[in-house]
């Protein structure tokens, strides 16, 4: 056994929410106390630990992260930066010394933070002349390609725009260079996949690093590809994250075919909900609405409707299936929730089991549905630095209706249930920028005030942290053995040394674990 003493202990458990110290029997906790009580328990060859008055928090959980595209981005070119010229000059350096034709990857631009705006194909070509280009924005939602990339991929001013996307294109037709949503496909297809051993490694490297930022835990949303890395992951003894699986669309019927069900699996790796897209993204206005947004710039996109979301849903929920769905204007969001409420009737007329669907973001909801998620049981799944992140654009593109975007507070206290997380790629992984956002709606360097944007939307630390902890066990059905410091729960725990309780709430963001712990092993220490 394995004692952890003379430390500040956050439960999350009712019965002792605070406690000094927790004895643990291989991967599960065996008894949380006292120091007095919990020593008591220690037998002359069980190891006890001083903690040296150190804080203790249960592991934490990244609700919605894409672990295959933040595991690569982690290899690509960084295109976050202050202006579209620093982005071009970093894809130059990198294509200086890169062999001709290969393909050079890019993530998180955002056209929104550059004075320039949007980029074009013919700025990648002399940035990069010998090699073709494929940017992601920050959103995921845009690519921006070089005239390399548009070649191999066929795109000419003739390509008709696909299905729930578009080819933004200059006056005499011909592609810019800037793809939106699903036209994004026509140019990930002739792209070279990396290798499921190359992906392996990558995953490997990334998490380490999740496990450093105190993360035990992730709810993930990418393809087939990063399942089956992590598969071989798991049979091999190395995966130390606990993975629930989200299940692309495409693969439902596979998934279907063999039975699967939310929730089978190990304690490692389960699957997880089905993953749906009812719209767009902020950024490149392509979140459907139900009013334009501001300055005329349309309404966005809907992918799914009420009754293509029903259609689907019952088929997969007929098998056991949760859904997870990506809405992130007011008008996916209204839509989304039409389709629950038929379809929690349709549960409750044929005496189906209450399923644990989700909303992915809920980043704008109009006033009038803000109570739906609660009464119809759905859980908010959000992401609480995408408020800090994006609120100049919200102010720019939805102006006075953001009093009820990223409405954290106003959901909670409709009494629905908040699941929190980043997703990484889109925002750093790093939780401690959500706490800090979620309990202070304000930027690293404090803008855009001393209360925060919409500062009603505020949460206490408390409250923000379940949205790492119980919230993600319960969204998972694994609330039985995760998220918890309580007897017969799984071992997994953040350590700090300083208490976060106590800190400056504007400096949350500044906070390092020291060590993290799985299944009762320190599987990182600093």
């Amino acid at each position: 056994m394995l004692v952890l003493y003379n430390a500040r202990i956050f439960s999350m458990w009712e019965h002792t929410p605070r406690a000094e110290a927790v004895a643990i029997d291989h991967e599960r906790i065996a008894a949380v106390g006292t120091n007095e009580e919990i020593l008591a328990l220690a037998a002359p060859r069980d190891i006890v630990r001083d903690m040296d008055g150190g804080t203790i928090w249960p592991g934490l959980t990244d609700a919605h992260i894409h672990l295959q595209n933040y595991a690569l981005s982690l290899e690509r070119i960084d295109c976050e930066t202050g202006s579209r010229a620093d982005c071009l000059a970093r894809v130059k350096d990198v294509a200086k010394n890169a062999p001709a034709g290969r393909w050079l990857r890019g993530h998180g631009w955002n056209q929104n933070s550059w004075a320039e705006g949007f980029g074009s194909a013919s700025l990648l070509d002399e940035a990069a002349p010998r090699n073709p280009v494929y940017l992601t924005a920050k959103s995921l939602h845009a690519a921006w390609v070089n005239s390399a990339a548009l070649q191999l991929a066929g795109i000419t001013r003739s390509t008709p725009d696909p299905q729930n996307g578009a080819i933004q294109r200059n006056p005499d037709g011909s592609p810019t260079g800037i793809l939106l949503e699903s036209a994004m496909e026509l140019v990930e297809k002739v792209i070279p996949a990396p290798t499921l051993s190359d992906l392996r490694a990558a995953l490997e490297t990334a998490q380490m690093t999740l496990l450093s930022l105190g993360i035990t835990g992730v709810h993930d949303f990418d393809p087939r590809t990063c399942f089956l890395a992590l598969q071989e992951m798991d049979q091999a003894g190395v995966l130390a994250l606990r993975v629930v699986k989200g299940i692309p669309r495409e693969d439902l019927p596979h998934a279907l075919g063999v039975g699967l069900r939310s929730g089978f699996g190990s304690d490692f790796l389960r699957i997880g909900p089905l993953k749906l897209f009812a719209d767009g993204a902020l950024g490149p206005q392509t979140a459907a609405m139900l009013q334009p947004y501001e300055g005329g710039g349309g309404s966005g996109l809907l992918f799914l409707d009420a009754e293509q979301i029903i259609e689907i849903g019952q088929q997969a929920g007929e098998n056991g299936i949760n859904l997870a769905i990506h809405a992130i204007g007011d008008r996916a969001n209204f839509e989304v929730l039409k389709a629950y409420d038929q379809m929690r009737s349709y549960e409750k007329a044929n005496r189906k089991p209450h399923l644990r669907h989700r909303i992915e973001h809920v980043q704008i909801i109009h006033p009038d549905h803000l109570d739906r998620l609660a009464s119809l049981g759905v859980i908010a799944s959000m992401q609480p630095i995408h408020a800090t992140s994006d609120y100049p654009m919200a102010d720019r593109y939805w102006g006075g209706r953001s009093r009820t975007a990223y409405a954290l507070g106003s959901l909670l206290n409709s009494g629905a249930r908040l699941i929190f997380g980043s997703d990484a790629p889109v925002e750093s992984p790093n939780p401690f920028w959500g706490l800090h956002a979620a309990v202070t709606r304000r930027r690293q360097d404090g803008s855009p005030s001393p209360e925060g944007w919409y500062p009603q939307q505020r949460l206490t630390l408390m409250q923000a942290l379940a949205g790492y902890t119980t919230g993600p066990a319960y969204a998972a059905g694994l609330e039985d053995r995760l998220g918890r410091i309580a007897p017969g729960f799984l071992a997994d725990l953040v350590v700090f040394a300083e208490d976060p309780f106590e800190m400056d709430p504007q400096q949350l963001h500044t906070v390092q674990p020291i060590a993290t712990m799985v299944a009762g092993k320190f599987v990182w220490e600093s």
